[in-house]
């Protein structure tokens, strides 16, 4: 099976995946994390219920988008406001 999980509108989820981290338009990154997240939860089910499968890697590879994915919402979620400063890089040192 490897990589080759085609489950969202046909797109593979490492397609999906790049599209979210490479996004650059902050306002469509939201529904590419979303999309991403999707493909990979489909994956990881397809790889759970052919356990059969010796597809180990695979599988460390979509807990590791996951992972990224979650951590670039995170991000999204302590950028500053309009209504803050942008000059003033407090919230970076947050994370």
């Amino acid at each position: 099976m490897g990589a080759v999980c085609r489950s969202f509108k046909n797109q593979s989820w490492k397609d999906l995946y790049q599209a979210a981290i490479y996004e650059s338009d902050l306002n469509r990154l939201p529904k590419r994390i979303e999309d991403a997240e999707g493909a990979l939860i489909i994956c990881a089910r397809e790889l759970f219920y052919g356990a059969g499968d010796d597809d180990g890697e695979e599988a460390e590879s979509l807990d590791d988008a996951m992972s990224i994915l979650h951590a670039l919402r995170s991000s999204l979620k302590r950028r500053p406001t309009s209504s803050q400063s942008t000059s003033n890089f407090d919230y970076l040192r947050s994370a």
